[in-house]
């Protein structure tokens, strides 16, 4: 017979209140939702699976970050852009709420070593600029990768560029 001990019910309480965490999802559902090319003003435009991750948001919708691969496209796209977001749900970057949908994103970063903050931009799939903020630099990050989201305990997801980031609400 199975003993239930006496912090069973403390934590199916705690469960209860737990905050709706953003959750990465790796193997087959990550594989069948990056899209080969991303189309971004009138360009189909390589993703980049080795820098790419797909997550739960806190309310169970998905959204899916990636870098994509300008190279080869024209100087105005090289600037501009980095990344890609398709999300299925609403999330907050930059302090603003993000709808459903797909959209760009450019990232300036100082030097690196320098301890300054970077530009996050986003745009819609048009080239229009929906939003933008700093981005600060985490020293303290042990080793970063060129894309990583990391969920924290509060609920939030960190999206990083490097040793830079931009808090997901």
């Amino acid at each position: 017979m199975r003993k239930l001990s006496f912090f069973t019910p403390l934590l199916a309480v705690a469960g209860l209140f737990a905050q709706p965490q953003f959750q990465v999802i790796t193997g087959k559902p990550f594989d069948s939702a990056l899209p080969r090319d991303f189309y971004l003003e009138g360009n189909a435009i390589p993703t980049a699976k080795l820098n790419a991750t797909l997550v739960h948001l806190p309310s169970g919708e998905r959204a899916l970050f990636s870098l994509i691969d300008t190279t080869g496209y024209s100087t105005n796209i090289q600037t501009k852009y980095v990344g890609m977001i398709i999300t299925e749900g609403d999330t907050s970057i930059c302090g603003q709420k993000v709808s459903a949908g797909s959209y760009g994103f450019g990232w300036s970063r100082p030097a690196s070593g320098v301890d300054q903050a970077g530009k996050f931009s986003l745009y819609n799939q048009a080239g229009s600029k929906l939003a933008e903020c700093p981005t600060p630099r985490d020293a303290a990050l042990k080793q970063p990768k060129p894309l990583n989201l990391i969920p924290r305990p509060d609920g939030t997801a960190r999206l990083y560029y490097g040793r830079h980031y931009i808090e997901l609400r």
